[in-house]
Formats: structure tokens, C-alpha cells, sequence
């Protein structure tokens, strides 16, 4: 098994409330994009990485990354088209991907040797589970209550084969209406199985710049 990992920047980040991509903001003195990206390349599982970002910032990205042994490649429209982009752009030895947000920076190697392992056998994706209550509500009030032990939040990397997930992307053609919002939503899809593998509030996603300030309060420079 030859594991690549492709790193989404696709997004402008519009909710972030910043000028430029969010990925490019910088986090203790290095671009948000950066402290996921150097995860995966010191992890010696991983053997390539490819990034996706935004047409028209591409070139700062490429700059960016001069330093590092990363693909650079321009995102799509939506995110799955990215992710489609940046697995086509992986050499033909790789036969697995991790496809993470570039909008989680902290990614632990403990969640890509875990992934990785669980990837032998099964497509994976990390999540984690929800401690609060969960009510699900209409018209303003609450109709019932969930069992948080069957809730988990969706996190990255989610990692399948590539000739899978290249499969997959071209049953997508019969379904034009279908828009991805990660991974496991187009394995789900074609009804194939999802082994979870536990993340943490660490791994969480920044989209606006308290949540930013929130991760950067609780990680150590």
C-alpha cells in the first residue's frame, strides 16, 4: 500500500471575513496550509502530497510551497471537484489517499498512523463524538432527542483507494444533482462501508476567526 495525501485549499474562506484565503493566513509565523502539509511530509507513511487551491491565488500558494516537496494544483468549483483534481494530479504508485481540509492545521500523527492502519482493510474517516445532547428541532421547537452515542462530527482526513474513488467520480456523472460535501458522503453514496476512526477537538476546522483564536489558544507555538 503507497499512501498519498491530498491537502484541500480549494475555498476562498469567505467566512473567515479576511482578504486573501484563509489558508494563507498565517498561524504561529507560517501559513494556516503549511502546518498540515508538513505533518503529512515528515510522516513517513505518507510517500506524496498534493495541495488544491484557488485559481487565482495559485501562484502565491506555489510560492508558498517553494521550500516543500508538494504538488500544487488549482482546486474546482466545488470541494469534490478539488479533491477530484488533486488525486488525479498523484503519481501512478499511489494507491491510497487521505484527503484532509487545509482548514484543520493540526492534524496529529497519531491520527494518520491510526488512519493509515485502518486503511489496510476498510475506506476511513476520522470523526468525533458529540458529548452535548443533541435535539432535533422544527418550526423553532424540539421534536425528539438523538442518542449522541450514534453522533459523530465528521472530521479529515478521509482516506480510500484511488482507483475507487476515480470509479466513483464517474458514477457521479449519472447523478448531476449530487453534491459531496467530503468523502464518505460519496462512498456512503454507492453504499460502501465506513470504518471511523476517533479524532479530537484539536483536529477541528477554523472558518471564522474565533475559531481560529479558540485553536490557537489551546495549541503551544
Amino acid at each position: 500500500m503507497e499512501v498519498g495525501a491530498v491537502i484541500t485549499a480549494g475555498g476562498l474562506g469567505k467566512r473567515s471575513g479576511s482578504k486573501i484565503p484563509k489558508q494563507l493566513i498565517e498561524l504561529h509565523g507560517k501559513a494556516m496550509w503549511r502546518h498540515s502539509a508538513e505533518t503529512f511530509l515528515k510522516n513517513k507513511l505518507i510517500k506524496e502530497v498534493v495541495l488544491t487551491v484557488p485559481q487565482d491565488w495559485q501562484s502565491d500558494f506555489i510560492r508558498d510551497a517553494a521550500s516543500l516537496s508538494v504538488i500544487v494544483v488549482t482546486g474546482g468549483k466545488e470541494r469534490w471537484q478539488s479533491v477530484r483534481n488533486g488525486i488525479l494530479a498523484l503519481p501512478k504508485n499511489i494507491s491510497h489517499v487521505m484527503v484532509h481540509d487545509a482548514a484543520r492545521p493540526f492534524v496529529s500523527d497519531d491520527i494518520i498512523n491510526s488512519l493509515a492502519k485502518a486503511l489496510e482493510n476498510n475506506c476511513c474517516m476520522v470523526a468525533k463524538p458529540v458529548f452535548d445532547t443533541v435535539k432535533i428541532t422544527e418550526n423553532g421547537f424540539v421534536k425528539n432527542t438523538i442518542d449522541r452515542q450514534t453522533v459523530w462530527l465528521a472530521q479529515t482526513p478521509q482516506a480510500a483507494p484511488v482507483a475507487l474513488l476515480k470509479e466513483l467520480y464517474q458514477k457521479m456523472e449519472s447523478f448531476p444533482d449530487f453534491c459531496p460535501t467530503d468523502e464518505a458522503s460519496i462512498l456512503e453514496k454507492f453504499g460502501i462501508p465506513i470504518k471511523i476512526v476517533e479524532g479530537n477537538a484539536q483536529n477541528d476546522k477554523i472558518t471564522t476567526l474565533k475559531d481560529m483564536e479558540k485553536l490557537l489558544c489551546s495549541k503551544d507555538p
